[in-house]
């Protein structure tokens, strides 16, 4: 088994969606002090690497502690938006797609769906209880037309409309 990080680093000087809180992350308590390390961690809940539950962008959508974790995990394959998309798949983009490549993504019925994606077109996936993730990197260390399993899940927030995440990929050697 090889597990591939798929996740961006968060530190205090990373870039933020326009508009978005920036992260912050200081050290709360300490060794010297408290006889213990603690950090305090402040950020958007679409930082980074994350996941975007359907209440994102639609407010009649569902939250992240209404959807089942088994919708942030599961077989995936990076696809090219040229070639067949393979059915009931997570599909991984390298390549930015955009609104033009619904239909086709919609017609596979993908529990997921990552990498670099339209505002446009991560809107109507989100309306169409397909799960986006955004922020993923390291995508061209993962093989092409091969499957693997994906994990990306949320921290379990009350309401939550996105979350960072860890997102894996683990394939079989």
């Amino acid at each position: 088994m090889k597990i591939i990080d798929l996740s961006q680093q968060l530190d205090n000087n990373m870039e933020v969606y326009p508009g978005d809180p920036k992260v912050k992350i200081e050290v709360a308590n300490k060794f010297q002090e408290d006889n213990y390390l603690v950090r305090k961690i402040q950020l958007g809940s679409h930082t980074g690497t994350h996941v975007d539950a359907f209440s994102h962008m639609d407010p009649a959508g569902k939250n992240l502690d209404q959807i089942p974790l088994t919708r942030f995990c599961g077989e995936a394959y990076i696809v090219d938006k040229q070639e067949e998309f393979p059915i009931n798949k997570g599909l991984l983009f390298k390549e930015k797609i955009g609104i033009a490549s619904l239909d086709k993504i919609i017609a596979a019925n993908p529990n997921f769906v990552g990498g670099s994606i339209s505002e446009e077109l991560e809107r109507e996936l989100l309306k169409n209880e397909i799960i986006t993730f955004t922020g993923l990197v390291n995508l061209e260390l993962l093989p092409s037309n091969e499957g693997f399993m994906f994990y990306g899940l949320p921290l379990k927030i009350t309401d939550g409309d996105g979350s960072p995440i860890r997102a894996i990929a683990v394939l079989e050697e």
